[in-house]
C-alpha cells in the first residue's frame, strides 16, 4: 500500500486536504472521487523509513525457491484455503530471504483485496515475468492451481538442468585455476632459482633452456604490466557486456563458437519450447506468450528476434510462419511448432520438443566436457615436459663435464 497526500474540493465548494492509503494513484483518485466533487492534486508521500539492506539476501529468486513456492501454492489452494491465508503461510515457511520479503509484502496487499499477480508485479521485481504472467493467467481463467502445478514442474526441471551443468563444469574450471597458479609459481619463483645457476656456467645453453629463461624473465619483469592489461581488458569486456549492443553481439558470437555454439543452440531451443509450453498451459494467448519469452530468454539476440515476431503474430500470421525469422533456432523446433498449431496441440508439442532439447543440451555438454578434460591434461603435460627437458639438459651437460 502507498500513502498519498491530496487536495480536493467538496460539494459545498470548500477545499479539503489530507492523506490516504491506496494501492496506486488510480485507486486513490477513484476513492477520492467517491467522496469529493473535484480532485485538485494527488502527490505520493515518500517514506522516510530507513532502508535496511541485507547483504546476505540473494540478488534474485532462485529456480529452486520458485519451484518450492509454486508447489506449496498448488497444494494449499487445492486444500481450499483462501489466498490471503496461503500467501501468509508460505511467507512464514520459506527459508529464502528474498522470497520471504516479497511474499510478506504481498500478503498485506492480498488481504486488502488485490490479486496475487498484481501484488507480485509490484513487490516482486526480482521474480521472473514467466512466474507472474502465469499466475495472472491462472487467476483470470480460474485455473490457478494448474498454473502453479505447471510452474513447479518448469522451475524444478530448470533447476536440475542448471545444477547438472554447474557440477559438470566445476572440475575443469578448478583444474584450470590450479594450473594457472602452479605455472605462475614455477615461472616466477622456481625457474629463476634454477636458471641463475645455468647462466653462470659460462657455456652456451640449449635452446629449450634459453626459451625457459626468457619466459621466466618476461613473467618476472612484466607481471605488473600483464596484471594491469588483464584487469583493463576484463573491465572493458564487463562494461561492453552490460550494454544492449554488447549483449546482442556476444550472444550472436556464442552461437558461432565451435562446440559451445551447439550447446548454446540446444539450451536456447529448450528454454524457448519449455517456457512457451508453460505459458500456453496457463492460458495465455500466443502473442502474449511470445512477448514474455522474448523478454526472459538468456540469449539476448534470440530474444530480440522473437520480440519482432509479436507484431507479425498480431497481424494474423501463425507461430510456425514467424519462427523461421528467428536466427539460431533449430529447424526441428520451427517444424514442431507448425505441426502443433495445425493439430491443435501446441502446448503438448512444445513440451515434448522441449524435453528433447533438454536431453540434447545435456549430451552436448557431456561431449564438450569429455573433450576438455583430456585437452587440459595434454596441455599441462606438454608444459611440464618442456620445463623438465629445459632443466635436465643443462644438468646432464654439467654432470658430463664433471665426469670428464
Amino acid at each position: 500500500m502507498q500513502t498519498f497526500k491530496y487536495r480536493a474540493m467538496a460539494s459545498d465548494g470548500s477545499t479539503v486536504s489530507g492523506v490516504l492509503e491506496a494501492y496506486d494513484e488510480f485507486e486513490a483518485v477513484e476513492e477520492l472521487r467517491r467522496a469529493y466533487a473535484v480532485v485538485e492534486s494527488l502527490t505520493p508521500v515518500k517514506s522516510r523509513r530507513r532502508i535496511n539492506i541485507d547483504i546476505n539476501e540473494p540478488l534474485w529468486v532462485e529456480d529452486k525457491s520458485l519451484s518450492l513456492v509454486a508447489g506449496q501454492f498448488s497444494i494449499m489452494l487445492k486444500a481450499g484455503l483462501p489466498m490471503s491465508r496461503v500467501v501468509e503461510l508460505i511467507a512464514g515457511q520459506t527459508n529464502d530471504k528474498l522470497m520471504k520479503r516479497i511474499l510478506t509484502a504481498c500478503a498485506a496487499d492480498v488481504s486488502a483485496g488485490y490479486s496475487l499477480a498484481r501484488s507480485l508485479e509490484k513487490n516482486g521485481k526480482k521474480i521472473p515475468a514467466v512466474f507472474i504472467e502465469s499466475v495472472r493467467a491462472g487467476e483470470e481463467s480460474g485455473t490457478l492451481e494448474q498454473s502453479f502445478d505447471s510452474l513447479k514442474k518448469f522451475y524444478d526441471r530448470t533447476h536440475k538442468i542448471k545444477q547438472k551443468v554447474k557440477s559438470a563444469l566445476t572440475y575443469p574450471i578448478v583444474v584450470l585455476l590450479l594450473a594457472v597458479i602452479v605455472i605462475a609459481v614455477v615461472m616466477i619463483i622456481l625457474v629463476p632459482v634454477m636458471t641463475s645457476m645455468f647462466e653462470n656456467m659460462g657455456t652456451e645453453l640449449p635452446l629449450p633452456t634459453r626459451m625457459l629463461i626468457a619466459i621466466s624473465h618476461f613473467f618476472t619483469d612484466w607481471w605488473p604490466v600483464m596484471l594491469v592489461i588483464i584487469a583493463t581488458l576484463g573491465l572493458a569486456f564487463f562494461l561492453y557486456r552490460r550494454t544492449d549492443k554488447g549483449k546482442i553481439a556476444l550472444s550472436r558470437l556464442r552461437f558461432r563458437i565451435p562446440v559451445i555454439g551447439r550447446i548454446a543452440t540446444m539450451n536456447t531451443a529448450a528454454q524457448v519450447a519449455n517456457t512457451m509450453s508453460t505459458l500456453l498451459g496457463a492460458g495465455l494467448p500466443v502473442t502474449r506468450v511470445v512477448d514474455i519469452v522474448a523478454r526472459v530468454l538468456d540469449s539476448r539476440s534470440v530474444g530480440e528476434d522473437l520480440g519482432r515476431c509479436v507484431g507479425k503474430l498480431e497481424t494474423g500470421r501463425a507461430l510456425g510462419d514467424v519462427l523461421p525469422d528467428v536466427d539460431n533456432l533449430p529447424d526441428m523446433l520451427v517444424e514442431m511448432a507448425r505441426v502443433g498449431e495445425e493439430s491443435g496441440a501446441l502446448e503438448d508439442t512444445l513440451g515434448t520438443i522441449g524435453e528433447f532439447y533438454n536431453e540434447e543440451a545435456e549430451r552436448a555438454s557431456d561431449r564438450a566436457l569429455s573433450m576438455i578434460e583430456p585437452m587440459i591434461t595434454v596441455i599441462l603435460g606438454v608444459f611440464v615436459a618442456f620445463i623438465v627437458i629445459a632443466i635436465y639438459i643443462p644438468m646432464f651437460t654439467m654432470e658430463s663435464g664433471l665426469a670428464m
